[in-house]
Protein backbone atom coordinates (compact mmCIF):
# COMPACT_ATOMS: atom_id res chain seq x y z
CA UNK A 1 0.00 0.00 0.00
CA UNK A 2 1.54 3.18 -0.96
CA UNK A 3 2.12 6.41 1.75
CA UNK A 4 -0.85 8.35 -0.03
CA UNK A 5 -3.54 5.83 0.56
CA UNK A 6 -2.19 5.75 4.38
CA UNK A 7 -2.88 9.60 4.67
CA UNK A 8 -5.88 10.44 6.81
CA UNK A 9 -5.31 14.21 7.23
CA UNK A 10 -5.54 14.88 3.83
CA UNK A 11 -7.92 13.94 0.38
CA UNK A 12 -6.24 12.63 -2.33
CA UNK A 13 -9.17 12.25 -4.63
CA UNK A 14 -8.97 16.02 -6.53
CA UNK A 15 -12.91 16.17 -8.02
CA UNK A 16 -13.39 20.39 -8.54
CA UNK A 17 -12.29 20.46 -12.41
CA UNK A 18 -14.63 16.87 -12.97
CA UNK A 19 -18.04 17.97 -10.64
CA UNK A 20 -18.08 21.59 -10.71
CA UNK A 21 -21.08 22.73 -12.51
CA UNK A 22 -19.75 25.49 -14.10
CA UNK A 23 -17.56 23.23 -15.65
CA UNK A 24 -20.55 21.08 -16.72
CA UNK A 25 -22.32 22.35 -19.39
CA UNK A 26 -26.06 21.60 -18.86
CA UNK A 27 -25.60 23.16 -15.62
CA UNK A 28 -23.20 26.14 -15.76
CA UNK A 29 -26.29 28.56 -17.09
CA UNK A 30 -27.81 27.95 -13.64
CA UNK A 31 -25.57 27.72 -11.13
CA UNK A 32 -23.64 30.00 -8.51
CA UNK A 33 -21.07 29.71 -6.32
CA UNK A 34 -21.83 30.23 -2.61
CA UNK A 35 -19.56 32.49 -0.34
CA UNK A 36 -18.57 32.31 3.32
CA UNK A 37 -16.67 34.61 5.52
CA UNK A 38 -14.45 32.69 8.13
CA UNK A 39 -16.78 30.56 10.99
CA UNK A 40 -19.63 30.64 9.53
CA UNK A 41 -21.34 26.98 8.98
CA UNK A 42 -22.24 25.53 5.32
CA UNK A 43 -24.21 23.22 7.53
CA UNK A 44 -24.94 22.02 11.20
CA UNK A 45 -25.08 18.27 12.70
CA UNK A 46 -29.11 16.74 12.16
CA UNK A 47 -29.57 19.46 8.73
CA UNK A 48 -30.90 17.43 5.69
CA UNK A 49 -28.38 16.29 3.48
CA UNK A 50 -29.49 17.33 0.25
CA UNK A 51 -26.28 18.21 -1.92
CA UNK A 52 -22.35 17.87 -2.48
CA UNK A 53 -19.82 20.94 -2.00
CA UNK A 54 -16.55 21.50 -3.51
CA UNK A 55 -14.55 24.09 -2.44
CA UNK A 56 -13.17 26.55 -5.32
CA UNK A 57 -11.44 28.77 -2.53
CA UNK A 58 -10.11 28.34 0.88
CA UNK A 59 -10.76 26.02 3.90
CA UNK A 60 -13.51 24.19 5.64
CA UNK A 61 -13.26 22.69 8.72
CA UNK A 62 -15.55 19.21 9.61
CA UNK A 63 -16.13 18.34 12.96
CA UNK A 64 -18.71 17.32 15.46
CA UNK A 65 -19.58 18.09 19.14
CA UNK A 66 -19.05 15.76 21.83
CA UNK A 67 -22.45 15.15 24.64
CA UNK A 68 -19.72 17.56 26.82
CA UNK A 69 -19.22 19.97 24.32
CA UNK A 70 -15.93 19.61 22.57
CA UNK A 71 -15.36 19.91 19.18
CA UNK A 72 -13.86 16.80 17.33
CA UNK A 73 -12.16 17.75 14.28
CA UNK A 74 -12.18 15.09 11.84
CA UNK A 75 -10.46 17.01 8.47
CA UNK A 76 -9.74 20.33 6.94
CA UNK A 77 -9.77 20.77 3.46
CA UNK A 78 -8.66 23.15 0.91
CA UNK A 79 -9.16 24.56 -2.71
CA UNK A 80 -10.31 21.57 -5.30
CA UNK A 81 -11.38 19.28 -2.40
CA UNK A 82 -15.49 18.24 -1.80
CA UNK A 83 -17.57 17.09 1.15
CA UNK A 84 -20.98 16.09 2.11
CA UNK A 85 -20.82 13.00 0.07
CA UNK A 86 -21.74 10.63 2.87
CA UNK A 87 -25.29 11.88 1.39
CA UNK A 88 -24.76 9.30 -1.64
CA UNK A 89 -24.61 6.06 1.18
CA UNK A 90 -27.48 7.36 2.31
CA UNK A 91 -26.96 9.84 4.88
CA UNK A 92 -30.39 11.75 5.51
CA UNK A 93 -29.12 14.25 8.11
CA UNK A 94 -25.89 15.43 8.41
CA UNK A 95 -23.66 13.96 11.30
CA UNK A 96 -20.91 16.61 11.35
CA UNK A 97 -20.52 20.30 10.93
CA UNK A 98 -18.83 22.13 8.20
CA UNK A 99 -17.61 25.41 9.04
CA UNK A 100 -15.32 27.91 6.59
CA UNK A 101 -11.83 28.77 8.37
CA UNK A 102 -11.04 31.37 5.86
CA UNK A 103 -12.85 34.93 4.79
CA UNK A 104 -13.85 34.64 1.56
CA UNK A 105 -14.88 31.45 1.40
CA UNK A 106 -16.34 29.97 -1.80
CA UNK A 107 -18.25 26.89 -2.03
CA UNK A 108 -19.60 25.03 -5.15
CA UNK A 109 -23.20 23.12 -4.45
CA UNK A 110 -24.72 19.94 -6.40
CA UNK A 111 -27.46 18.68 -5.50
CA UNK A 112 -27.82 14.75 -4.69
CA UNK A 113 -30.00 14.94 -7.62
CA UNK A 114 -27.78 16.03 -10.10
CA UNK A 115 -24.64 14.22 -8.70
CA UNK A 116 -26.08 10.85 -9.19
CA UNK A 117 -27.15 11.54 -12.88
CA UNK A 118 -23.75 12.63 -13.58
CA UNK A 119 -23.03 9.17 -11.67
CA UNK A 120 -25.34 7.65 -13.54
CA UNK A 121 -23.56 8.61 -16.90
CA UNK A 122 -19.69 8.75 -16.32
CA UNK A 123 -18.76 5.44 -14.38
CA UNK A 124 -15.01 6.82 -14.13
CA UNK A 125 -16.95 9.27 -12.32
CA UNK A 126 -18.68 6.75 -10.39
CA UNK A 127 -15.68 4.72 -9.45
CA UNK A 128 -13.72 7.84 -8.25
CA UNK A 129 -16.52 8.97 -5.85
CA UNK A 130 -16.58 5.70 -4.31
CA UNK A 131 -12.78 5.41 -4.02
CA UNK A 132 -12.75 8.71 -2.39
CA UNK A 133 -15.49 7.74 0.25
CA UNK A 134 -13.11 4.27 1.03
CA UNK A 135 -10.24 6.27 1.58
CA UNK A 136 -11.63 8.53 4.24
CA UNK A 137 -13.16 5.37 6.17
CA UNK A 138 -9.56 3.96 5.58
CA UNK A 139 -8.30 7.43 6.96
CA UNK A 140 -10.51 7.77 9.92
CA UNK A 141 -9.98 4.30 10.80
CA UNK A 142 -5.94 5.00 11.34
CA UNK A 143 -6.71 8.21 12.97
CA UNK A 144 -8.11 6.25 15.84
CA UNK A 145 -5.44 3.41 15.66
CA UNK A 146 -3.06 6.58 16.41
CA UNK A 147 -5.26 8.08 19.35
CA UNK A 148 -5.57 4.34 20.73
CA UNK A 149 -1.82 3.83 20.36
CA UNK A 150 0.52 6.38 19.57
CA UNK A 151 1.58 9.12 21.99
CA UNK A 152 1.24 12.76 21.35
CA UNK A 153 5.21 13.14 19.83
CA UNK A 154 4.10 9.77 17.60
CA UNK A 155 0.97 11.56 16.22
CA UNK A 156 2.49 15.07 15.57
CA UNK A 157 5.81 13.81 13.88
CA UNK A 158 3.42 11.16 11.15
CA UNK A 159 1.72 14.42 11.02
CA UNK A 160 4.47 16.11 9.45
CA UNK A 161 5.65 12.89 7.38
CA UNK A 162 2.14 12.84 5.95
CA UNK A 163 2.06 16.19 5.10
CA UNK A 164 5.50 16.34 3.65
CA UNK A 165 4.77 13.03 1.50
CA UNK A 166 1.15 14.74 -0.03
CA UNK A 167 1.84 18.63 0.22
CA UNK A 168 5.41 18.42 0.39
CA UNK A 169 7.53 20.27 -2.06
CA UNK A 170 11.60 19.01 -2.44
CA UNK A 171 14.09 21.90 -1.82
CA UNK A 172 17.49 20.54 -2.37
CA UNK A 173 17.87 18.09 0.69
CA UNK A 174 14.43 19.78 2.57
CA UNK A 175 11.05 19.25 2.06
CA UNK A 176 8.96 22.13 2.28
CA UNK A 177 5.09 21.97 3.55
CA UNK A 178 3.00 24.84 2.74
CA UNK A 179 0.60 25.10 5.04
CA UNK A 180 -2.00 27.75 7.10
CA UNK A 181 -2.63 25.12 9.79
CA UNK A 182 -1.78 27.02 13.06
CA UNK A 183 -1.04 24.69 16.20
CA UNK A 184 -4.28 24.53 17.27
CA UNK A 185 -5.94 23.08 14.23
CA UNK A 186 -2.72 20.37 13.82
CA UNK A 187 -3.64 19.33 17.69
CA UNK A 188 -7.32 19.13 16.83
CA UNK A 189 -6.20 17.00 13.64
CA UNK A 190 -3.80 14.69 15.91
CA UNK A 191 -5.80 14.66 19.15
CA UNK A 192 -3.63 17.02 21.31
CA UNK A 193 -3.33 20.32 22.94
CA UNK A 194 -1.96 23.60 21.01
CA UNK A 195 0.68 23.86 23.94
CA UNK A 196 2.08 20.40 23.30
CA UNK A 197 2.08 20.88 19.44
CA UNK A 198 3.88 23.99 20.64
CA UNK A 199 6.61 22.37 22.65
CA UNK A 200 7.04 19.47 20.26
CA UNK A 201 7.69 21.13 16.99
CA UNK A 202 9.89 23.48 19.05
CA UNK A 203 12.07 21.05 20.11
CA UNK A 204 12.38 19.35 16.90
CA UNK A 205 13.16 22.75 15.67
CA UNK A 206 15.88 23.14 18.51
CA UNK A 207 17.13 19.63 16.93
CA UNK A 208 17.09 21.49 13.71
CA UNK A 209 14.92 18.75 11.97
CA UNK A 210 12.37 21.41 11.21
CA UNK A 211 11.75 24.97 11.01
CA UNK A 212 8.55 26.91 10.49
CA UNK A 213 6.77 29.89 10.08
CA UNK A 214 2.84 31.17 9.54
CA UNK A 215 3.15 30.25 5.72
CA UNK A 216 5.34 26.76 5.97
CA UNK A 217 6.91 23.62 7.37
CA UNK A 218 10.38 23.21 6.39
CA UNK A 219 11.77 19.26 6.94
CA UNK A 220 15.31 19.25 6.91
CA UNK A 221 15.33 15.81 6.71
CA UNK A 222 12.39 13.47 6.09
CA UNK A 223 14.96 10.25 7.34
CA UNK A 224 16.27 11.67 10.61
CA UNK A 225 12.41 12.70 11.74
CA UNK A 226 11.68 10.25 14.06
Amino acid sequence: MSDKSKLWYFQDVDLFNVLCPHKTASMEDTHEFTQYKKNQFVYFPDEPAKSIYMIAEGRIKLGHYTEEGKEVVKAILGSGEIFGELALTGEERRVDFAQAMDDNTRVCPISIEDMQELMAEDKELNFKIYKLIGLRIRKLERKIESLVFKDARTRVVEFLKDAAAWKGKKVGFETMIPTKLTHKDIANLTGTSRQTVTTILNELKEANLIYFDRRKILIRDLDELK
